[in-house]
């Protein structure tokens, strides 16, 4: 049996467990806070705490949307959360107060789909006809609005100097605004599989895209006509991620696993965590202090995952990556009760293979690429 380490218990905190199913979930920017966005329209903000003695508490508990709350950001300053829904609105949260404090209803003509903080006063909201707006939330009028993509959008996000906004959408293209400017860069030609999640590495100077047929598609940044990099391995959509290093990214995938991933050179670092009868990963979000990932699920949890350990790993260059079917168990995902004896099960069927063959330090069915840079959803309910 797994044994755990009396230390081990104090990295992360414990599960919540919510009434219904949590479709977003994101860390407060400077306190150790947490909200989630339910498939009934409620936002329920929590604290939490890494101390085994202390209860993860509710502090806030509001029901504006009509319909299921699709995504969720707290402001750079962590006064404000903002929401949208299905219900086309969207709606500002006064955390002090606990009092709604704006709301925008029939802010797009489709539901919305997806959010991104581009300032204090400001953000971006992309909806499931394509449609992309930037608001002005102190006069709660849109300032730019433009309609690229023939599907949803299903992402979004933004370099550090608020100029840049990339969206990705479910007709299979990345698109780039230059929203000080109020108008389209340039959009990438149109993929086979839909663009599902973006994240932003390589010190601004990589985009990532997660698609959904599992391959990572990078694009070199202002390159923005097609990529310069693919890494396949996923076994299915990717429908979510969040860079947690430079060079490291998490993926959330439709299988229910969360897996550490390498970006050029390119490897599966190993499984962070898993959701349960592998439930879709619907969301991701990194902590204030980048120690700790949630993640939520049909499972009605929201997951804590401590990624210390995951944001130390190395990849040997040395050796080129081969294709496995022996999924690696990061510390992360041994620390959770339900998969400890799991993983060490896993270990010990390796032990005896390990000096026979090189593997790759990631999971199954991934493959390598070139090291050098030149290396070439479902929609929510």
């Amino acid at each position: 049996m797994a044994t755990k380490d009396a230390n081990d218990e104090e990295k992360k905190p414990k599960d919540i467990e919510l009434a219904d199913i949590v479709i977003d979930v994101d860390f407060h920017p400077i306190k150790s806070i947490v909200a989630a966005g339910t498939i009934e329209g409620e936002i329920i903000v929590y604290s939490y705490s890494c101390d085994p003695a202390k209860e993860n508490k509710e502090l806030q508990k509001s029901k504006h949307h009509k319909k299921s709350c699709r995504s969720l950001r707290f402001s750079p300053s962590g006064e404000e959360l903002h929401s949208v829904s299905k219900d086309k609105s969207i709606k500002c949260l006064d955390l002090n107060t606990g009092k709604l404090k704006r709301k925008i209803k029939n802010a797009h003509e489709s539901p919305i789909y997806s959010i991104c903080m581009t300032g204090e006063n400001f953000i971006a909201t992309g909806d499931d006809d394509g449609t992309v707006k930037v608001w002005d939330l102190r006069k709660k009028t849109a300032v730019m609005e433009l309609k690229q993509n023939d599907d949803f959008i299903s992402d979004m996000a933004i370099d550090s100097h608020r100029k840049i906004l990339l969206a990705t959408s479910g007709d299979g293209t990345l698109i780039a605004f230059n929203i000080r400017k109020r108008q389209m860069e340039l959009q990438s030609e149109l993929f086979d599989s839909e663009f599902l999640s973006v994240a932003i590495v390589k010190g601004e100077k990589k985009v990532v895209c997660g698609c959904g047929n599992g391959e990572l598609n990078i694009f070199n940044w202002s390159e923005w006509g097609n990529i310069s990099d693919r890494f396949p391995g996923h076994p299915l959509s990717i429908d979510c991620m969040v860079a947690i290093t430079e060079d490291i990214i998490c993926t959330g995938s439709c299988d229910g696993m969360i897996r550490a991933v390498n970006i050029l050179p390119n490897r599966f670092l190993g499984i962070v965590g898993i959701h349960e009868e592998e439930f879709p990963i619907e969301n991701l979000s990194l902590s204030w202090d980048k120690s700790l990932l949630a993640s939520c699920s049909h499972d009605t949890l929201i997951k804590f995952w401590d990624i210390e350990d995951v944001k130390s790993e190395i990849v040997d260059t040395s050796k080129k990556a081969k294709k496995t079917n022996k999924p690696k168990f990061l510390s992360s995902a041994k620390k959770d009760n339900f998969f400890a004896d799991l993983a060490d099960e896993d270990d010990k069927k390796c032990e005896n293979t390990d000096d026979e063959e090189d593997t790759d330090d990631g999971d199954e069915n991934s493959t390598d690429q070139d090291d050098s840079d030149e290396e070439t959803s479902d929609d929510k309910t």
